[in-house]
């Protein structure tokens, strides 16, 4: 079984700018994401506001009985989300690493427009082989 169900990476505005399923059932359609993204986006920014904490960033860990959801959000406002099993463990790792991924293969990427849906081959291929060396990493642990 996969500890990472899916990747979402929502821009500062709130649109899904890429979404990637790695679990093997349930896989939901486009509407769907498009749903959950924006579901995220807006409950991120209520709990920055309702916080009694000062300059708290928002959620970043919500966990239900059959996910768990961590967020990492750029200091641009672009938020990097996983759904993944309950309990799944550094996961802030992995995020942050996926920012770097996002970074080097599409910010500079001459041909990517900022605030549109990546599309970018390499980013893919770098992002894939991370994935699969955290679940190889969360096998041995």
């Amino acid at each position: 079984m996969a500890a990472i169900y899916s990747l979402y990476i929502i821009n500062k505005s709130g649109g899904l700018i890429f979404y990637k399923d790695y679990g093997s059932t349930g896989r939901m359609d486009t509407n769907d994401s498009l749903r959950v993204a924006s579901l995220w986006h807006s409950m991120h920014a209520i709990s920055q506001q309702l916080s009694p904490v000062p300059g708290c960033a928002g959620i970043e860990l919500l966990q239900a009985d059959t996910f768990d959801l961590h967020c990492f959000q750029s200091l641009t406002g672009t938020k990097f989300f996983v759904v993944s099993e309950p309990g799944t463990q550094h996961m802030e790792g992995l995020l942050k690493h996926i920012y770097e991924l996002y970074t080097d293969y599409v910010l500079k990427n001459p041909f990517y427009e900022m605030e549109m849906p990546i599309r970018c081959e390499l980013f893919d291929i770098n992002l894939t082989q991370a994935i699969q060396k955290d679940r190889v990493a969360l096998l041995s642990r």
